[in-house]
């Protein structure tokens, strides 16, 4: 039976977005990019991408590529005891994937979000928080599959999402994969 669903997708493709949307659904939402912008709070640094970047390669380096979810993993469980279903916004690495899936098996559904680059740009550009000009996206994306393992947590996804549309297209989505999780619990999951 599926008790987390991990969003994992490229900067702008809506993982935000749907994780949103699923939290207005009255499901609980562990952020784990809270953990890194905490992290650069902590260290007195302003809210930048570089700086997020910084922190976020001083903290792996020291604690390991999953260190967002070991840190995560008791809020995990506690919001476990009081709903059926927990959402994780933003799985970035593969390390992070390897130990959710270690520690959840079967009940994890990592979902995939699949945005077209020029369009995650544009939102990219656009989005009131954190924007980012097309230099930056690029380098972001670069830098995300690079250096924090990002492209494996997408390669490994149980179901990829297309968010080429509207919000609503996306809500409709996201709405069709909670109603069989949640009423069917005839969705299958394969181990890896």
């Amino acid at each position: 039976m599926i008790k987390i669903i991990a969003i994992v997708g490229m900067p702008g493709s809506g993982k935000s977005v749907a994780a949103t949307h699923l939290k207005n659904q009255g499901l609980p939402i562990i952020w784990l990019g809270e953990i890194i912008i905490s992290e650069v709070e902590k260290k007195g640094l302003i809210l930048t991408p570089q700086n997020e970047q910084i922190v976020r390669e001083e903290i792996r380096a020291k604690h390991g590529m999953d260190v967002c979810v070991q840190m995560a993993l008791p809020l995990i469980q506690e919001k476990l005891l009081n709903y059926p279903l927990v959402i994780i916004d933003g799985l970035y690495s593969f390390s992070e994937y390897k130990t959710l899936k270690k520690n959840f098996g079967n009940e994890l559904l990592v979902v995939a979000i699949f945005t077209p680059k020029p369009l995650r740009y544009e939102r990219l550009f656009f989005r009131k928080t954190r924007p980012l000009t097309r230099e930056e996206a690029e380098l972001r994306d670069c830098m995300e599959i690079e250096k924090i393992e990002k492209g494996g947590p997408i390669a490994m996804a149980d179901l990829t999402i297309v968010n080429d549309g509207t919000q609503g297209q996306l809500y409709q989505k996201i709405e069709m994969i909670l109603t069989e999780i949640l009423h069917n619990s005839s969705l299958n999951v394969c181990s890896n």
